[in-house]
């Protein structure tokens, strides 16, 4: 275990590899699963102010389905995560034209509609957050629709926190990622 400020972060987010292999899996991570996405307190509040500009990239089924439901639901724990469509696929989800789903919310940012990328839960997979009193548990999600992406990762010799740069350092900062990095490649000899 590696401890960086007020984070606890698994060993397996440095040992394992992972890189998403879309033609492999084909976004299943977005239509598999109880729930939505997970979403933090304050991108509630980013989805209700963006939610214009990101409607159309969306489904029609996906807008329907926010339409009765919400932008976001609260689950029996009371916590938040986006709506779906029969319990299944993301509302913000979309199929592309090779049969891979793809983040809405992300191709609304490309295109330069939103400033908002994806709920950061989505970006950091296969890194699961669990917060804690004082403190968050950064622990790797296994999932058996992403054995390809650990196979790919494997090919490629890239490890779970290298393949998560961007969104690790959107959520935590550069200074925090590169600490986790002197950590993870030169530890100090009594962490050896």
């Amino acid at each position: 275990m590696i401890i960086i400020q007020e984070t606890v972060i698994s060993d397996d987010i440095a040992d394992n590899f992972f890189v998403c292999n879309l033609d492999a899996c084909k976004g299943a991570c977005c239509v598999e699963g109880d729930l939505g996405a997970p979403l933090e307190e304050p991108e509630l509040k980013i989805l209700e102010q963006e939610y214009a500009n990101i409607k159309p990239f969306l489904t029609e089924a996906g807008q329907a389905a926010i339409e009765a439901q919400g932008l976001y639901i609260k689950d029996w724990e009371g916590d938040f995560s986006t709506t779906t469509i029969d319990d299944k696929e993301c509302a913000y989800a979309l199929w592309d034209e090779r049969g891979i789903l793809k983040c809405g919310i992300e191709q609304a940012y490309l295109a330069g509609a939103t400033t908002f990328k994806k709920p950061i839960s989505c970006h950091l997979y296969p890194i699961r957050i669990t917060k804690y009193e004082g403190f968050d548990a950064l622990n790797y999600d296994r999932w058996n629709i992403c054995n390809p992406a650990c196979d790919f990762g494997g090919k490629l010799g890239v490890k779970v926190y290298q393949f998560l740069k961007e969104p690790l350092i959107r959520k935590y900062g550069e200074s925090w990622y590169g600490q986790l990095v002197q950590e993870i490649e030169n530890p100090t000899p009594e962490k050896k």
